[in-house]
């Protein structure tokens, strides 16, 4: 493995500091960019030329936003998972199901990336949107993962994590944390009753690719008066678990 450099390169970090900030706030003169992302005004005029020449940016008037070469990037990475299509069609059918959010997420590093999301009859806004990233630790599908990762690498993982209260009943204690994990791998599947988000419940179980390794977790959400935990531990959970149990063998097969 290669030894990580002593230093990152200096303008490449401004340039995404750039990119960071574009996403946050949305198009900004070239006077704003320059003010927030605390540089001079030729130097974010270069940096955002640079973007520019490359798609990643574009220019409407005066105010430089985001390009969707992004979307075109996130599309391929969306393509490259395997047996993605049957993956959204999973989603799709548990949203319909259940009449709730319904997702696909992977593992980034420590973070959680929803890669598909679909909606049922009775959604909720609850920010799980396409892209969306968040803490392992905090979600139903997050801990799924991380349960059910090889025993060093989950270890690594909750030693590296600075615990942050995201919701009423987040887990931010070490030893806690791996004893609901050990809890998720005992019975299949975890449960989310309030950790990411105050008011919301979810219900998530991991899914493994053709030679056993992790490589997502599906899971259903929604606002706690609907998914009260004998609805998340009964219907919800038959359902997911036979929509895993379907995605797995075809993946198996395929």
């Amino acid at each position: 493995m290669d030894n990580p450099p002593a230093s990152t390169v200096k303008t490449t970090t401004k340039s995404l500091d750039i990119v960071e900030l574009l996403a946050d706030r949305g198009p900004l003169t070239l006077e704003a960019v320059g003010t927030e992302a605390e540089m001079t005004r030729s130097t974010a005029h270069r940096h955002l030329f640079t973007l520019q020449e490359h798609g990643y940016v574009v220019k409407t008037g005066n105010e430089y936003g985001l390009s969707f070469k992004f979307l075109t990037i996130g599309g391929d990475l969306q393509r490259e998972i395997p047996e993605y299509q049957m993956i959204k069609s999973k989603v799709d059918d548990l949203a319909e199901q259940t009449s709730e959010r319904a997702q696909f997420i992977i593992r980034e590093g420590l973070e959680r990336v929803y890669v598909y999301t679909e909606t049922g009859e009775n959604p909720v806004q609850t920010g799980a949107h396409m892209g969306r990233r968040g803490t392992l630790y905090a979600s139903a599908a997050g801990k799924a993962i991380l349960a059910n990762l090889p025993e060093s690498t989950r270890e690594s993982l909750v030693d590296d994590f600075e615990f942050e209260q995201t919701g009423p009943n987040t887990i931010t204690d070490r030893q806690e944390l791996r004893d609901a994990l050990a809890e998720v791998r005992e019975q299949g599947y975890a449960l989310n009753i309030e950790e990411s988000t105050g008011g919301v419940h979810a219900m998530g179980t991991c899914i493994r690719g053709r030679d056993g390794d992790v490589i997502g977790a599906l899971s259903v959400s929604g606002p706690g008066t609907r998914l009260r935990t004998d609805r998340l531990e009964n219907e919800i959970r038959e359902s997911v678990l036979a929509a895993a149990n379907e995605l797995e063998l075809h993946i198996e097969h395929a």
